[in-house]
C-alpha cells in the first residue's frame, strides 16, 4: 500500500461494546469505516466479575478477518479502559481472565494500603486520583487474598498490552496505560519501586513501559496463518482510551481543556509536566500519561453510566427507551429541582440507579424525582454542574483560565448535556469529533508509520475532518444560583 491507499486498523474497546475500524488519510483528511462491532459483556463467576478476555481476543481476529476483506492493513492500534489487566505464567499463557474494575475485591483496599504508605505519600509518588478500581488497589487486594496467583504471576499486563501481546508474543508497558495504575512515579516515568517494595508487590512482573506510538511488533506467524493475512505492524498506540482520545481534541491552542464524554466523563488539560502538590492532592486531581510524553491534568467522573444504567433498569422493568427518547423526556421537566453528586460511591455499581438517585435526593433533604424525566433532568444537569465543578479545580491547580470547553466523544450525540455544559460553566462548548478515540487510534498509527509528522499536524488534519458544532453558555444566573445550591451536595 502506499498514498492515499495506506490503512491502518484501530480496534477501539468500550465498556459495553467494542468495534475495528479502518483508516487512511486522504486528501488530507481523514477517513474512517467501522468494519466490525461486538459486544464486550462482563462474565460473573463465583461470585467475580470478569472480562470475558479469551471472547477479546475471538473478537480481535474477526475484526481482522473483516478489514481483510476491505483492502487490508498495514498497522494495528488498540485502545481500551485503563487500570485493567491479566497475568501471564512463566509459559506465557494467561493464568485467569482480567478481573472487571467493577468488581468488589478491592472494597477497602484503600485503607489498608494507607495503613502502609500514608495516603499523602502515595499521591506525591504517583499523582494520581485515587479510585477504588485503581490498579494499585486491585494488586494488594491479590496481596491480601491470593498471594499464590501473583507468585505464579512472571508478568503483568494491562488490557491493551494483553492484546498487543496476543497478536506479537512481546511483552512491553505502554506509558499511557502504565499512568493509570498508581504504580507509576508521574515525575520519573518509571515504575515507582518504592510503592511496590512497600506493598509487597513483586516489581519482577512489570514490563519495561515505551512511549506511545512505538512498534511492539508483527503479527505472529501462527496468527498469520489462521487468518490469511501478512504481518502487520502492531503499534502500541495511546493505549488509555482517554489519551487516544485528547490527540484528536481539534485545537491548535496549547492551553485548552476537553471533556472526552462516555460512559465516564474525564475533564482535563495537556500539559508538559505534572502537577502534584497540596492543591491537587486536595482536589483529587490525576495526572496521567498523555501521547508525546505529556501529562494530563484530569478528572475522573462518573458519565453517561448513570443514564445507560438507568435505560438498562428500566428495560428490565419492561419500559424501553432510546437515548433520544430520553433525551426529549428530560426537556419536559422542570429544570434545578433536584441534584446529585454523580461520583458518590453508591453510583458505581450495576444495579438500580434510578432508586439510588431517589435515595440521595431523599438523604439530602431535595425534591425526589420520581418520573422517568425527572430523572433524566437530575442526570443531565448534576453532570453539567460537576464539570464546572472540575473546571474550578483544574484552574486552581494550573493558575490558568480556560475559556473554551471542547466536548469529545459519544456523549456530545445528547445535545442536552451540551447546553447544560455551556450554561453551567458559563463558556463557550465546542463539541466534536464524536469519533473522538478512533480518530486519535488512527493518528497515532498514521504518526508512526510517518504520514502525519506531529500531533499538531493531526489535530490540523482532524478538525478538517471532523465537523464541530459551537454552543454559548444562557441563563448564566441562573445556573450560579444551582451552582451554589450544587456544592452542598459535593462529597470530596
Amino acid at each position: 500500500m502506499s498514498g492515499d491507499k495506506r490503512q491502518v486498523l484501530a480496534f477501539d474497546f468500550g465498556g459495553g461494546s467494542g468495534r475495528a475500524i479502518l483508516g487512511r488519510l486522504k486528501d488530507g483528511k481523514i477517513l474512517m469505516e467501522e468494519v466490525y462491532r461486538f459486544s464486550n459483556d462482563p462474565v460473573t463467576v463465583g461470585g467475580t466479575m470478569y472480562w470475558d478476555t479469551l471472547r477479546h481476543l475471538f473478537e480481535i481476529k474477526q475484526g481482522i478477518l473483516k478489514a481483510k476483506q476491505q483492502g487490508g492493513f498495514e498497522s494495528i492500534g488498540i485502545d481500551t479502559w485503563g487500570v485493567d489487566f491479566g497475568l501471564l505464567d512463566e509459559h506465557g499463557a494467561l493464568l485467569e481472565s482480567a478481573v472487571h474494575y467493577r468488581d468488589a475485591r478491592t472494597v477497602g483496599m484503600q485503607e489498608e494500603v494507607f495503613a502502609v504508605i500514608p495516603k499523602e505519600e502515595v499521591y506525591e509518588e504517583t499523582g494520581n486520583q485515587f479510585e477504588n478500581f485503581n490498579t494499585i488497589f486491585q494488586l494488594y487486594s491479590l496481596v491480601k487474598q491470593r498471594p499464590w496467583l501473583l507468585e505464579r504471576a512472571d508478568t503483568l499486563l494491562l488490557m491493551p498490552d494483553l492484546f498487543n501481546y496476543f497478536l506479537t508474543g512481546e511483552k512491553r508497558a505502554e506509558y499511557t496505560m502504565a499512568s493509570t495504575t498508581q504504580l507509576m512515579d508521574a515525575r520519573r516515568k518509571t515504575w515507582s519501586q518504592r510503592i511496590l517494595t512497600d506493598l509487597g508487590i513483586p516489581s519482577r512482573i512489570l514490563p519495561e513501559i515505551i512511549p506511545s506510538g512505538t512498534v511492539v511488533g508483527s503479527l505472529k506467524e501462527e496468527i498469520c496463518q489462521e487468518l490469511g493475512v501478512a504481518p502487520a505492524k502492531v503499534i502500541a498506540i495511546a493505549g488509555h482510551d482517554t489519551q487516544s482520545a485528547v490527540v484528536s481534541v481539534p485545537t491548535s491552542e496549547q492551553d485548552f481543556i476537553f471533556i472526552s464524554c462516555g460512559t465516564w466523563s474525564l475533564f482535563g488539560t495537556e500539559l508538559s509536566a505534572p502537577v502534584i502538590g497540596k492543591e491537587s492532592f486536595d482536589c483529587n486531581i490525576s495526572n496521567e500519561g498523555g501521547y508525546g510524553n505529556t501529562t494530563t491534568l484530569l478528572k475522573n467522573i462518573i458519565g453517561l453510566w448513570l443514564a445507560q444504567e438507568s435505560r438498562r433498569q428500566w428495560m428490565r422493568e419492561g419500559r424501553e427507551y432510546s437515548f433520544g427518547e430520553l433525551e426529549e423526556m428530560a426537556r419536559k421537566a422542570k429544570p434545578f429541582q433536584s441534584f446529585i453528586d454523580p461520583d458518590d460511591p453508591r453510583f458505581v455499581a450495576a444495579g438500580d440507579i434510578p432508586q439510588r438517585i431517589r435515595a440521595f435526593c431523599r438523604e439530602t433533604g431535595q425534591c425526589v424525582p420520581e418520573t422517568v424525566e425527572e430523572i433524566m433532568c437530575c442526570i443531565n444537569q448534576s453532570l453539567a454542574l460537576k464539570y464546572r465543578y472540575a473546571l474550578e479545580q483544574i484552574e486552581a491547580c494550573t493558575g490558568k483560565h480556560y475559556p473554551v470547553i471542547h466536548m469529545i466523544g459519544g456523549g456530545i450525540q445528547s445535545r442536552m448535556l451540551c447546553e447544560m455544559t455551556a450554561g453551567a460553566n458559563g463558556r463557550k462548548v465546542i463539541a466534536g469529533p464524536v469519533e473522538a478515540t478512533a480518530l486519535g487510534n488512527i493518528a497515532v498509527q498514521l504518526m508512526a508509520l510517518g504520514e502525519i509528522e506531529n500531533v499538531a499536524q493531526a489535530r490540523q488534519i482532524i478538525a478538517q475532518s471532523e465537523t464541530t458544532y459551537e454552543y454559548l453558555p444562557q441563563d448564566t444566573a441562573t445556573w450560579d444560583a444551582a451552582y451554589e445550591k450544587f456544592k452542598t451536595y459535593i462529597q470530596d
